[in-house]
C-alpha cells in the first residue's frame, strides 16, 4: 500500500468500514510509515472533537422567529411522481439497474477468492483451455478473451455465485494486481461505469447479451481500459 492509497482510506479505516484484507494492509503500512501514522492520529483527534462537541439548544424566541408560520403542504402524490420520473430517466440513460447490494456481494467474492486460496478452478493463460472448461458447468457460454498484448494477461477462471446463481469468474492480471471479471447473461448495452467500494474499484457494463462486472484494487483508469477491451 502506498502513502497516497493510505491517505485516501484513513476515513473509512477510522470508521471501521474497511474489509479485513484492506484493514490488514492498512495496519501494516501504518506500522512502517510514521508520516501516515501521524496523519491518522490528526484525523482521529479531529473526529473526536466533533463527537465531543457540546450541543446547544436555540432560545425559544429564536426558534419562533426561524420557524415558518405556514407550511406549504406537498401533495402526497408528488414525491412518488418525482421518483418515477427519476427512475425513468435512469432507465433511459443507462438501462436496467443492478440489484441493490450486488456490488457488495461481488467485492466480498473478490476478497474471498484472495483469502481462501481459491482464486481459480482452471489455471491457464490459453482462452481455448479456459472457455471449454466452463462447458456443462454453466447454462451459458462465457466470452473469454486473451488480453495479454493489451497488458492484461488471462490467468484462468472459476465458478462463483452471485445473487443465488452460478456465474463465470475470469481472472486477469495487471502487474501485481488481480482482477476478477464476473459475467452472466443479461440484456441491453451500457458503457462501463466505475465506482469505489470498500477500497476496491468496481466496474459494471453490459455488452453482447451479457452482464459484466470487474473488481480489483487496480486504479480506475486502468480498470476502464480492461472493460473497454472486453466490450469490443
Amino acid at each position: 500500500m502506498t502513502c497516497g492509497e493510505c491517505e485516501g482510506l484513513l476515513g473509512v479505516y477510522l470508521d471501521g468500514e474497511l474489509d479485513p484484507l484492506r484493514s490488514a494492509d492498512m495496519e501494516a503500512h501504518l506500522l512502517a510509515c510514521p508520516a501516515c501514522t501521524a496523519a491518522m492520529e490528526r484525523q482521529g483527534a479531529l473526529k473526536q472533537l466533533f463527537v465531543q462537541a457540546p450541543y446547544y439548544r436555540a432560545p425559544d424566541e429564536l426558534r419562533r422567529r426561524v420557524t415558518p408560520r405556514k407550511r406549504f403542504r406537498v401533495p402526497q402524490w408528488l414525491p412518488v411522481a418525482a421518483a418515477i420520473a427519476v427512475l425513468g430517466v435512469v432507465w433511459w440513460r443507462v438501462g436496467p439497474a443492478a440489484a441493490p447490494g450486488v456490488e457488495r456481494e461481488l467485492v466480498a467474492a473478490h476478497v474471498r477468492s484472495l483469502q481462501a486460496s481459491h482464486l481459480m478452478d482452471v489455471i491457464s493463460t490459453d482462452r481455448h483451455t479456459v472457455k471449454p472448461w466452463f462447458a456443462g458447468k454453466l447454462d451459458f457460454a462465457p466470452v473469454v478473451e486473451d488480453l495479454s498484448t493489451q497488458g492484461f494477461p488471462l490467468e484462468g477462471g472459476r465458478l462463483d455465485y452471485v445473487e443465488g446463481r452460478q456465474v463465470a469468474a475470469l481472472v486477469y492480471k495487471r502487474r501485481q494486481h488481480t482482477i476478477n471479471v464476473f459475467t452472466w447473461p443479461g440484456t441491453g448495452e451500457s458503457a462501463p461505469r466505475i465506482e469505489s467500494l470498500q477500497g476496491y474499484n468496481v466496474a459494471h457494463w453490459a455488452h453482447g447479451g451479457m452482464e459484466w462486472w470487474a473488481v480489483s484494487d487496480l486504479g480506475g483508469d486502468e480498470l476502464k481500459v480492461l472493460c473497454e477491451e472486453l466490450g469490443k
